[in-house]
């Protein structure tokens, strides 16, 4: 059996509630609204990296691989900054570029190599190409969200119709 597997920082309720506040006032803002199917509060998180489908033997190596680099690595702390159209538009500005989804961002993660986002939403693509550029609304907003870190995860992701369900396989506490 394969399984979807993802290393992930799990975000503290606090911080998921007002990202879901941010996502209702994106939502409130322009009519007609941002066609965005959003991420469900529950399921907000950071994706440290995506390892796609992996059978038992990898996925066992996974874990152990996770749980060592953290017992090697002390807790820190992650801020997210603003909120952007995601991926965002490489340096040199691509006409194929396209916004997929809406991420809230932050400041690299140097114990990690990482830049953070959280995916908000993911984008209708059809309904949104229906908008003239220069017409699609404008979801940047700073913000300042500040929480530390004191565990990595190993989740699968299993897809559904009603959306992604994610399960925490092993919590990888890092040191103290």
């Amino acid at each position: 059996m394969m399984h979807r597997i993802f290393i992930a920082i799990n975000l503290p309720e606090d911080v998921k509630n007002q990202l879901a506040e941010y996502q209702k006032k994106i939502e409130g803002l322009f009519q007609p609204p941002v066609p965005v199917r959003w991420t469900k509060k529950d399921n907000l998180h950071i994706t440290v990296e995506f390892l796609g489908n992996l059978s038992e033997d990898e996925l066992v190596k996974v874990c152990q691989d996770t749980k060592e680099f953290a017992k090697n690595h002390k807790p820190f702390t992650i801020k997210l900054t603003k909120i952007i159209y995601g991926p965002p538009r490489p340096p040199t500005s691509s006409k194929l570029w396209r916004a997929r989804m809406i991420w809230a961002t932050g400041e690299k993660i140097a114990e990690l190599n990482l830049t953070p986002h959280v995916n908000l939403g993911r984008i209708k693509m059809w309904e949104f190409r229906q908008i003239e550029p220069d017409e699609r609304p404008d979801v940047s907003r700073e913000i300042g969200l500040g929480f530390e870190i004191t565990s990595l995860e190993v989740m699968e992701s299993q897809l559904k119709k009603s959306g992604s369900d994610y399960t925490i396989l092993e919590l990888c506490p890092l040191k103290n």
